[in-house]
């Protein structure tokens, strides 16, 4: 496929192109699923794929196969698509460049054979069901393996190449006590995907705390998010910092650079080259550098692709998204998050002295506004007495607005964690959210 990458680029420029990007993504990956100890599903697929970006009249367009035949005719479509293009902004093309050397972390999962990594799955389930005679069923019991390569080339000297794989197991555990059931999911990923035991303990003891959940009174409170739920959160309005959103008039931070969105403990930073999943370059090739979005409290930086910085009159930020080689490229977070603090997530707790845990928070897709930042959320979580956990909460609703809550941020723990996304966060005590539940 790099072969014929290479006469794309030449074709293009043969057919009149200014100029022509290629993107060859490969991938193989493994996936199984066991339930009742039968394999439920079971998959393992290579996939190999080119993308062609030329440059028309200052327009973009784009074409993709898997198939290494007829340069010409991807070439004439990507030009076709240019030509339907109704923006008039421009989309720079990165020259070449050179990069830091980056080391992703160890994946122990990627190194065992399939049927090992079947065996893990069955363990998973097995011991879920022995660890607490009331797991009835694991409906999630998965590991999954990946590995990818990319190739960036262009006709402006653009040769970028990059390689990662990552592991992952992961668990949901089903308990039934009387009439009631409950379920508790955990996972493990990266270098942590073979801690077998404390994901399925995790799993069973998250299924177990929510026997005899009640509903709490409605109002306004203080709440500690765990880093689950506040994670979840800020991955969802992630978009509003992402500078194509904001030049569209979908993002409340449109007009507030340089001006204070946030409590003054709160640091939010973009770190391609943070250790948990490094990368040298972003989606167009642009060298990866660290942004401070905001900085105590002041919104400091959108993030840029090159179109976006170039209409902005900015440097890129280096996050140009691309999600695989058949997308267009976009603007994403890459290893964005909220810089922790000192204090452990039980210190919150105390410092709450009596309000709610929320652990968990759903309906994101139906129950948020990026554009305006509002959101109402389905939660479950604990009561908070006396700066102790207490009984476990469920029936609830939490709403607000997310700028709202990053002025009202009090207190940030020191538990970072980025879950199975690159946007990452610790706990966060909160000084007030509406909780809608019980009446009484």
């Amino acid at each position: 496929m790099r072969a014929f990458a290479e006469e794309l680029l030449k074709t293009a420029l043969e057919l009149g192109c200014d100029a022509a990007e290629t993107c060859v993504d490969e991938s193989n990956s493994f996936r199984v699923k066991v339930l009742e100890g039968e394999l439920d599903a079971y998959q393992v697929s290579q996939k190999i794929g080119v993308g062609l970006r030329v440059v028309v009249a200052g327009k973009n367009g784009y074409a993709y196969t898997q198939a290494a035949e007829d340069a010409k005719s991807l070439v004439l479509r990507a030009m076709d698509n240019a030509k339907t293009v109704e923006s008039e902004d421009e989309h720079p093309m990165q020259t070449k460049q050179n990069y830091v050397e980056v080391t992703p972390p160890a994946c122990p999962l990627c190194d065992l054979s399939n049927e090992e990594k079947i065996d893990i799955a069955r363990r998973m389930e097995t011991m879920a069901k022995q660890m607490d005679a009331r797991v009835f069923q694991t409906p999630h019991c998965v590991v999954s393996t990946t590995t990818f390569a990319r190739h960036l080339q262009n006709t402006l000297g653009l040769d970028a190449s990059m390689q990662t794989q990552n592991g992952a197991i992961m668990l949901q555990a089903a308990m039934k006590e009387g009439d009631e059931i409950h379920e508790g999911f955990a996972f493990r990923d990266s270098e942590d995907a073979l801690d077998i035991d404390g994901c399925v303990a995790e799993a069973v003891k998250k299924a177990a705390d929510q026997f005899g959940a009640a509903s709490y009174t409605s109002g306004k409170t203080a709440v500690v998010l765990d880093r689950d739920a506040a994670c979840d959160l800020l991955g969802a309005f992630s978009s509003m910092f992402c500078a194509d959103m904001a030049q569209k008039g979908m993002s409340p931070l449109a007009k507030k650079l340089g001006e204070k969105i946030a409590a003054d403990i709160v640091s939010i930073v973009d770190d391609p080259l943070y250790e948990k999943d490094p990368h040298a370059f972003d989606g167009e090739g642009t060298p990866s550098v660290k942004t401070s979005v905001v900085q105590q409290g002041v919104f400091q930086s959108f993030l840029h692709n090159l179109k976006t910085a170039k209409k902005d009159g900015v440097l890129s930020t280096s996050n140009a998204g691309r999600a695989s080689a058949a997308s267009p490229v976009s603007v994403s977070p890459c290893n964005f998050y909220i810089l922790p603090g000192e204090k452990t997530q039980d210190e919150l707790l105390e410092e709450l002295g009596n309000g709610l845990l929320i652990c968990e928070v759903s309906g994101l897709h139906a129950g948020l506004n990026a554009v305006t930042g509002d959101f109402s959320l389905l939660a479950s979580g604990y009561v908070v007495k006396d700066g102790k956990r207490d009984r476990a909460v469920e029936q609830v609703t939490v709403a607000g607005n997310f700028l709202s809550l990053l002025m009202d941020i009090r207190a940030i723990a020191c538990d970072l964690y980025f879950g199975m996304s690159p946007v990452g966060t610790p706990s966060l005590l909160v000084e007030n959210l509406t909780i809608a539940g019980s009446e009484t």
